[in-house]
């Protein structure tokens, strides 16, 4: 199976503030951005079309693809930081408890939020379910935080290194989910479990 993940476009969020799964709205470069993202899957034929339920991605997903074919799925929002959300980067950085997200972001949730590990749980369950089915070429409309999630599981990124490769808005990347990748799937449903 061909697992096309595209990223979506930028959002009207002033740089430096922390939105994660604010339903934030497009910015006013989305009409261009979705040119750009169109042009890159134009030749692409997808059998199945998931998305996440933020607007920024459905807007995106509806402008590419059919509506009627496009399927919402929870597990493919972005990282949901708490507390935090709508708040400047700058000013929660100044707190112990967001040091100690820094300091290990995997394993530390955020304020009434998930750690990255709880995002790669999701995503797994996501993939182990997809699996299942009998596509042969998904697209996947998600969050740059999915896209990262989607690098440990498919690709064998270890976590904490997980946002050293930059993802850019509008980005689509392509992964090959065969049989010798759902082994490391697996694998990593088990080794991402929490006790």
């Amino acid at each position: 199976m061909k697992l096309t993940a595209i990223r979506h476009t930028r959002v009207a969020v002033p740089a430096g503030v922390c939105y994660g799964q604010t339903d934030v709205s497009l910015a006013e470069s989305y009409k261009e951005e979705l040119e750009q993202v169109k042009s890159v899957v134009a030749n692409y034929s997808f059998d199945a079309v998931f998305c996440s339920p933020l607007k920024r991605c459905q807007l995106l997903a509806q402008d590419l693809f059919v509506p009627e074919n496009i399927q919402l799925d929870q597990r493919l929002m972005e990282l949901n930081f708490g507390a935090w959300e709508m708040q400047d980067w700058e000013t929660i950085s100044r707190t112990a408890e967001t040091q100690k997200w820094f300091d290990d972001f995997v394993e530390v949730r955020c304020a009434d939020g998930e750690s990255f590990r709880d995002q790669i749980n999701r995503t797994a369950l996501f993939l182990d379910e997809l699996r299942k089915q009998p596509h042969q070429q998904v697209a996947v409309v998600t969050h740059g935080g999915i896209l990262r999630a989607l690098n440990c599981l498919l690709e064998g990124v270890a976590p904490h290194e997980a946002f050293q490769t930059k993802i850019d808005y509008g980005q689509v990347i392509d992964f090959t989910f065969d049989s010798s990748k759902l082994f490391q799937v697996s694998s990593c449903l088990n080794e991402f479990e929490r006790d």
